[in-house]
């Protein structure tokens, strides 16, 4: 199993899907990433020799990925947060934050539904 960035890639899977089990990289990312270390697409990450393993770990050390992009996605977030802005405050509540409604759907963001019971009619 080959281990990049502290990820283990799966052996079975072509290089330009294994590399995307990596935070930070995508399926265009891992494909320039296969092109400058000059490693085939098709190539089964199994099948990679520890030269590839090298150059494929050497053009990765450039890119911003895993713990460096999480914490500096983590810190934007915070940083709207504590600028109060409309982005911020839907993080901080907890509600979508691009414009969609949440009178119907948005369950994903609110988590799940706690229902409030209805007022009981007054008897005679």
């Amino acid at each position: 199993m080959a281990r990049i960035a502290g990820v283990d890639l799966p052996k079975n899977k072509r290089g330009e899907i294994g590399l995307t089990y990596i935070f930070g990289v995508g399926k265009s990312k891992a494909q320039e990433i296969l092109n400058e270390a000059g490693v085939n697409l098709d190539t089964k990450v199994g099948q990679w020799n520890d030269e590839e393993l090298n150059k494929i770990r050497s053009v990765i050390s450039n890119c911003k990925i895993e713990g460096e992009l999480r914490s500096e996605v983590q810190m934007s977030i915070k940083r709207l947060m504590d600028i109060g802005c409309n982005r911020g405050q839907r993080h901080r509540s907890g509600l979508p934050l691009r414009g969609q409604r949440t009178k119907n759907n948005s369950r994903t963001r609110k988590g799940r539904r706690k229902t409030v019971a209805n007022k009981k009619k007054a008897t005679k």
